[in-house]
Order: structure tokens, then C-alpha cells, then sequence
């Protein structure tokens, strides 16, 4: 048993969804005016052409159904193609009942207000233009209906009533394209700017949450490190004939200090009064002393380190966290492969670049879009936690963080942070 496709779901496309609703419910209700217009008022009609007109207009109703269940995104032009089409469906059926003459000559108006709704101001003035110049085309060139024509001034050609009809269509399609498109653009705009705000709310909400949890560790395990740090110290003394063991507790009691130094520095880091306003510092230099207190931490790791020949010297601000975020940064690299990371520093005239290339097994497609934006972890124990405040962290410095698949092979981390002036 097969399944139906399910639609695209872009606006564009559900637009066209909607036109191809109403294309479908307006051309029923001409094809039954047509026929009560013919068997009960006995119009002079060309029926064939007429009929014509209606099952061609159907057929493209047909085809547009079906393509919409095609996996193809519907792009702004493609929709204007189907209101052109509508256009022309409509000037054809005019032609054949009575041109301007007939009262339904202002439904011009309703393809021209979907394109000022739904369309960019280019292809919005292209259906208003296109739907004027057909109205007026069927000033002057139409199959008469004579049931239809405006008493004595039948066989004048334009008579006065039609003339006021085409004017004001004309002052209603220019009014209805503009007023339209600029609500509708506004209403775009604001929908753009709230989903925008939600998200840095929702992104604000989650990092705090992550400080709050981290200040409440960080006092939780004080007391253990302290614990563990004398019975280090005990262990010392009771070991004094065994260097081997001395040795390691040594490293042990090294690795505790490191841990109590790190957790004294994010309670110190948390009071942001204590933070100060960010450095501007020069970006090699500083640059520098990240990847050396990098490899202090990390002594497994080879690294080469590219420096781009340009006149000028790149200064950018600076604080304690952007430190911690390029050293996440720089670990998450080491963990997917230790050997020969390459990091480059570049800028213009606007930003300064950072660019950190591993040589690991990449980033999988399914995820990529979503790093950075919740806890979502390149690493099979990972909890992305990392990712994520480095994200929050390089963004609230005016900066961002993009992770690409190299073409030969690895992940490249493009860090872009805005330059800033010397200090003086």
C-alpha cells in the first residue's frame, strides 16, 4: 500500500497550497455563472471558447496539485509564474464575456493583493502592472456581450461608466500593492525579530541555568577536594620509604590544586563585578598564550601554528571566558585527533578570524546545524555542554562559530570575532 507524499512545508509553498485552493473554488463559481448565464438569461456567449478556457484553467489546477507533491521547494518566482497564469485565465475569460463590461472585471484585484502579500515589491508591481494592462486591453478588444453592455452607449466604444471602472481599478491596485505588501513585509519583520528573541531568551535561560548549576558545584565540591588534599598530605608522610608511591601522590595532590584553583576562578569569574570590562589586546599575542597554556594541559597534542602576512596588527576584545571558549575549543580538536592540528589566524578590515582544523572523523551531517544551539555533543560521551557556552560565550562578544567538514578530511572551527581599535 502506498502513502501519500506529504507537501513541502516552506511558506512559498504553502502560499501556492492556498492559491491552488482558491484558483480552484473561483473557476467553479465562473464555469456556474457561465451556465446560468447561458440556459436562464440567455447570454451570447462563444461556450466553446468559454468552456475552453475553464477546463485549461482546471488542468492547471490539476498539475499544480501534483507538483506540490513533488520533494522540490517552490521558489518565489515559480510562484509568480502561477500568477500569471491566473492573470492571463482571467483576461481570457473576460475577452470572451464582454471585456471590461463585465462586473466581474475587478477580480483582477485578488491575485494582486496575494502578490503584494506574499511576494518580494519587485514581482508584486510585476502582477499589478501585468493585471492593469490587461483590464485595459479589454477596453477595446473583447467579444461583445449584449446583455452585458451600458445601455445607449452600447456601440460607442468606452463610454464614460467603463472609464470610471478602469480608474478606479487602476487607484485600487496601486493602493492595494502598496499598503499590502509593506503590512505584510512588516508583519514578516516582526515574526523574524521575535523568533530572533525567543531564541536568545531560551539561549540566556540555558546558560543561566548551566551557571547556576556550576556555582552550586563548585561550593558542593570544596569540601571534598579539601578532604582529599590533607589525606594526600597524610599519605605523603606515612609513604616517605617508597619514592615510587611518593611520586604519584605527588601528581595526585598536583591535580587536586588544579581542581580547587580552577573551581576558586569560576566562583571569582561568576560575580561579574569582579569581570571588568573586556581587553583589547594585540590577537597574535594573545593568541599565543592560549595555545601555550593549551599545551600545558594538553601534552599529547602537535600543532602548527599560521600566522597570515598582512599589513597591519589584529587587536580584539578579550576577557576570561573567550580564553575558556577557545580552549574548548582547541580540547574538542585534540579529542577528535591529536596529531598535527593546524590553527590560523587571519583578518580584514571588520574581523578577526580563527581558524582551528583537526584531522578526526568530522561532524556528522545529522547534527551540524544544531551545535552550538543546545546541549548536542561531537563526542560519543559528550554532553555538549562545552559547544554550547563556548557558542554563548563568543556571541555575546560579537563573534560566532562555525564547524565545517574539510574537504580532505577533519573538522575546520571557524571562530570570526569583530576587530577592535588599539588601545590607546
Amino acid at each position: 500500500m502506498t502513502t501519500t507524499q506529504p507537501l513541502p512545508l516552506s511558506t512559498p509553498s504553502r502560499n501556492l497550497v492556498r492559491l491552488t485552493i482558491v484558483r480552484g473554488i473561483t473557476w467553479t463559481g465562473f464555469l456556474i455563472g457561465v451556465i446560468i448565464g447561458v440556459e436562464l438569461l440567455g447570454f451570447d456567449l462563444r461556450v466553446k471558447a468559454v468552456i475552453g478556457v475553464v477546463l485549461a484553467m482546471a488542468l492547471v489546477n490539476l498539475a499544480t496539485w501534483w507538483r506540490l507533491g513533488r520533494h522540490r521547494a517552490v521558489s518565489h518566482f515559480e510562484y509568480l509564474a502561477h500568477l500569471l497564469v491566473d492573470v492571463t485565465g482571467l483576461t481570457l475569460l473576460f475577452y470572451f464575456t464582454g471585456g471590461s463590461s463585465n462586473p466581474f472585471i475587478t477580480y483582477y484585484l485578488v491575485p494582486v493583493t496575494i502578490a503584494a502579500a506574499t511576494l518580494p515589491w519587485r514581482y508584486a508591481w510585476i502582477i499589478a502592472t501585468s493585471a492593469l494592462l490587461a483590464y485595459s486591453l479589454l477596453m477595446v478588444n473583447f467579444h461583445p456581450v449584449p446583455q452585458l453592455a451600458h445601455g445607449s452607449h452600447a456601440d460607442q466604444g468606452v463610454n464614460l461608466h467603463v472609464l470610471g471602472m478602469w480608474l478606479n481599478f487602476a487607484l485600487s491596485a496601486g493602493l492595494v500593492t502598496f499598503f499590502i505588501y509593506k503590512m505584510a513585509h512588516a508583519l514578516r519583520s516582526r515574526e523574524q525579530a521575535l523568533s530572533r528573541t525567543r531564541e536568545a531568551a531560551l539561549r540566556n535561560e540555558q546558560v543561566l541555568a548551566v551557571a547556576t548549576q556550576a556555582a552550586g558545584t563548585a561550593h558542593e565540591l570544596g569540601t571534598p577536594l579539601s578532604t582529599m588534599a590533607v589525606l594526600l598530605s597524610e599519605m605523603r608522610d606515612d609513604a616517605q620509604d617508597n619514592p615510587m608511591l611518593i611520586k604519584d601522590i605527588e601528581l595526585l595532590r598536583q591535580q587536586v590544586d588544579t581542581c580547587k584553583s580552577r573551581l576558586h576562578q569560576l566562583v571569582e569569574n561568576a560575580d561579574r563585578r569582579r569581570m571588568g570590562e573586556p581587553q583589547v589586546r594585540d590577537a597574535e599575542m594573545w593568541l599565543a598564550g592560549v595555545v601555550q597554556r593549551w599545551l600545558v594541559l594538553r601534552p599529547d597534542v602537535s600543532h602548527l601554528m599560521e600566522v597570515a602576512e598582512r599589513r597591519g596588527r589584529p587587536w580584539i576584545s578579550v576577557d576570561t571566558t573567550l580564553e575558556q571558549a577557545l580552549t574548548n575549543l582547541l580540547n574538542n580538536a585534540a579529542d577528535a585527533n591529536p596529531d598535527n592540528i593546524l590553527i590560523g589566524l587571519d583578518w580584514n578590515t571588520e574581523e578577526v578570524i580563527v581558524d582551528i582544523r583537526d584531522h578526526g572523523p568530522g561532524v556528522a551531517l545529522s547534527i551540524a546545524d544544531q551545535l552550538g544551539e543546545t546541549f548536542v555533543s561531537t563526542k560519543s560521551k559528550g554532553l555538549g555542554i562545552g559547544l554550547f557556552l563556548t557558542h554563548a560565550t563568543i556571541n555575546r562578544l560579537g563573534g560566532g562559530v562555525s564547524l565545517y567538514n574539510h574537504p580532505e578530511g577533519g573538522t575546520l572551527t571557524e571562530v570570526v570575532l569583530p576587530r577592535s581599535d588599539p588601545a590607546s
